[in-house]
């Protein structure tokens, strides 16, 4: 199974429209959406070309093929706008022997790691920044870093697992 990973939308439908059209290249099965979809948070401010209702309305369009969790920056009123459940704090997805934890980081993240396996991906955003390590304890860390709003020096970007490994894309 081929998945899309997106995370750190934040309203901006401009951002996720190219990251869509970037990923439709590669071919996806699955998108997993690691939260904040629609709002932009206190401390980044209204990024240009907000639109969460496009956004939301872009998603639902997709709702087929969407695992998501909720970010730091979504809320009960957030889950109306979506036809698809995104409030959960976790969510697992395997694909073949691969077993992602898919949350977004504020409440999982290396310094607190979740209880999972060995060889387990912990996927996360919340950072905004691209990553991808293993752990000394086996476990691997990857964030696709932000759709919209990238920083420390990072590109807008999303992540890509083909079935055998993970990358990252500059959008």
């Amino acid at each position: 199974m081929r998945i899309l990973f997106l995370s750190d939308i934040h309203g901006v439908p401009s951002a996720l429209e190219a990251a869509l059209a970037s990923a439709d290249a590669l071919g996806y099965d699955k998108i997993v959406l690691l939260g904040d979809l629609l709002y932009h948070g206190p401390r980044n401010g209204v990024p240009n070309f907000y639109d969460p209702v496009m956004v939301a309305k872009i998603l639902n369009g997709l709702k087929d093929r969407i695992v998501a969790v909720r970010g730091n920056c979504d809320a009960e009123v957030d889950q109306m706008m979506f036809e698809f459940p995104m409030m959960c704090d976790y969510a697992l997805v395997e694909s073949g022997e691969e077993v992602f934890f898919c949350t977004h980081g504020h409440l999982w993240n290396e310094n607190r790691i979740p209880p999972v396996g060995i060889g387990t991906v912990l996927a996360h955003g919340h950072t905004h920044v691209p990553e991808l390590k293993e752990l000394k304890c086996g476990l691997k860390v990857f964030n696709p870093g932000s759709v919209a709003l990238p920083k420390g020096g990072s590109s807008r970007s999303f992540g890509y697992f083909d079935g055998r490994e993970l990358r990252h894309y500059t959008i």
